[in-house]
């Protein structure tokens, strides 16, 4: 599925120092932005806005971070639909049916999200904190961090979002060794699908278990994040930009280090312990 740019015309506008305004008009990449609809054992639970490439890892983050599965060996198989095809006749490979082990059973209609949630939405306050709590089930394990392990992690992400280098519109999710080793780096549009993406690929190489892992986003820390690195077991959730109140409350009550705002030579440490400096 090569759709992860797409190439549009566009014209730039450039003021000149005179005042004057220069036009050039040329190519422009683009994220691409495309619905996945997600079905369990053909049960729609969602249809998110993502950029196409390792749905199959979005789609087991997403059912992990919603409570439905806990590992990879709860899913027996994940499939395109064969049905789902555009105007020319061709798969859009833009709707995945996710067959779980029997023990799994597809949520209640009071817990589907049947409407399409943009590329920047997530639980939409579905949830909340005690339902959150209730269905984590990987303890967090303490970590202090170092100042310096801190802003130092944005910045090796950084080197690693290809795709937003190419477009400007594109967020990034990084897991971490406390040593501060990447595992792992997924790009995508919105930043809960970035997540899930991540939180998908450490499942299917049966890690998520391992303790004291960091989550890095290039985005502000929001409620559905917070929710998402509790459920995986995350020990701290670093972003570069704000944390909502929510977010703050949800990662004091698990335990979570929460960092924002981690830019150049600072950050906020809005919960958990630093490492004392040597």
């Amino acid at each position: 599925m090569g759709r992860i740019n797409i190439s549009v015309a566009t014209t730039k506008v450039t003021r000149n120092a005179d005042g004057s305004f220069s036009y050039n008009k040329r190519g422009d990449a683009v994220t691409a932005e495309e619905p996945l609809e997600i079905r369990l054992s053909g049960t729609t639970i969602t249809t998110t806005m993502r950029t196409p490439g390792h749905d199959i890892e979005l789609a087991h983050g997403f059912l992990h971070s919603e409570g439905m599965i806990h590992s990879a060996q709860d899913v027996t198989n994940a499939r395109y639909c064969a049905g789902a095809t555009g105007p020319d006749g061709q798969n859009t490979y833009n709707v995945l049916d996710i067959t779980p082990i029997s023990t799994v059973r597809a949520p209640g209609l009071e817990n589907l999200r049947l409407t399409v949630t943009n590329s920047a939405c997530g639980v939409c306050g579905s949830t909340s904190i005690d339902q959150i709590m209730h269905k984590a089930h990987r303890p967090i394990a303490p970590v202090e961090l170092d100042p310096e392990t801190i802003l130092q992690l944005p910045e090796i992400l950084r080197k690693e979002q290809k795709q937003f280098r190419r477009t400007g519109g594109i967020h990034a999710a990084g897991v971490f060794e406390s040593d501060s080793t990447l595992i792992v780096a997924r790009e995508d549009i919105g930043r809960h699908n970035a997540a899930d993406k991540v939180i998908g690929h450490l499942m299917l190489e049966d890690s998520l278990d391992t303790p004291g892992r960091i989550l890095v986003m290039s985005s502000r820390a929001s409620f559905e994040l917070v929710q998402k690195a509790i459920m995986a077991g995350f020990s701290a959730l670093i972003t570069v930009s704000a944390a909502s109140s929510l977010a703050v409350d949800l990662a004091r009550e698990a335990g979570l280090t929460l960092v924002a705002f981690a830019r150049e030579d600072r950050f906020n440490l809005y919960s958990g312990e630093l490492a004392e400096a040597s």
